[in-house]
């Protein structure tokens, strides 16, 4: 297992990253995840540790709900995070390495978990998520995509800040079905006061059958984990699903 290198978007382009995920667009997506984490679990949940918290748009409503330490690898992101998140504490971290010496009520990946491209790095994942999770504890792990949900397509979107604006292209691929893998391309428009230019970025992201989630997950030592459908206004029922699992108490 080897250090990867960040995205562009997340690393010398991370100053673009309110331009292209506003805060106000999680509300509903993080009530649902702050609810079936509070759900979980046999012991209370006051405390929350997010892997891959990239700029703290989840946390600045789960924080309403939960205690929340926020570790993500890129400094950029943290530092947006920081400027919305001030009360919550920040790391920076990889998600397979980190180690806080501490444990946390409930621990919550979000779609960061999808640059987790090989079983050997999704292991590792888990594995930090289950020595940091209380024993009665509860993780959800929230992939884009699983083997047998995945659908190729694009999306688009973007926003405005004064003389700054950036619009996005996102074109999502399988190049090969028999790997672990599929592709993410971004083209990003970038306007800055007078100047406009181009940025292309690609994502390696990880896929994996629903039944190798559940197997690594019980692997890890969590209870038999739960699959829940994402419920979301705008997402077609079945078409993304989270993983829940509790940590035994003894």
């Amino acid at each position: 297992m080897t250090e990867t290198a960040l995205p562009r978007f997340y690393d010398r382009l991370a100053s673009w990253w309110p331009l292209l995920s506003a805060v106000d667009e999680y509300a509903e997506e993080a009530e649902f995840y702050g609810r079936v984490l509070a759900a979980a679990g046999s012991q209370p949940a006051r405390s929350l540790l997010e892997l891959g918290s990239g700029g703290g748009n989840n946390a600045f409503f789960m924080k309403q709900r939960f205690d929340a330490t926020l570790v993500d690898p890129a400094p950029g992101m943290l530092n947006h995070s920081r400027v919305i998140n001030p009360e919550c504490e920040h790391v920076q971290g990889d998600m397979r390495t980190v180690r806080l010496e501490r444990n946390f009520d409930r621990v919550f990946i979000h779609d960061a978990i999808v640059y987790m491209t090989t079983e050997e790095d999704l292991r590792a994942a888990m594995r930090t998520a289950y020595v940091h999770c209380r024993p009665g504890g509860a993780v959800l792990f929230a992939p884009d995509y699983v083997k047998e949900t995945f659908r190729p397509g694009t999306d688009h979107g973007g926003h405005d800040a004064g003389a700054r604006g950036m619009r996005f292209l996102e074109w999502v691929t399988d190049p090969d079905p028999d790997d672990t893998t599929y592709t993410v391309d971004y083209a990003f428009l970038l306007r800055d006061g007078g100047e406009l230019r181009v940025e292309h970025d690609c994502h390696l992201e990880g896929l994996f059958p629903r039944s190798d989630w559940l197997r690594l997950i019980e692997e890890t030592g969590f209870r038999p984990p739960q699959v829940i459908p994402l419920e979301h206004s705008e997402v077609e029922p079945g078409v993304h699903e989270v993983f829940v699992a509790a940590k035994p108490s003894t």
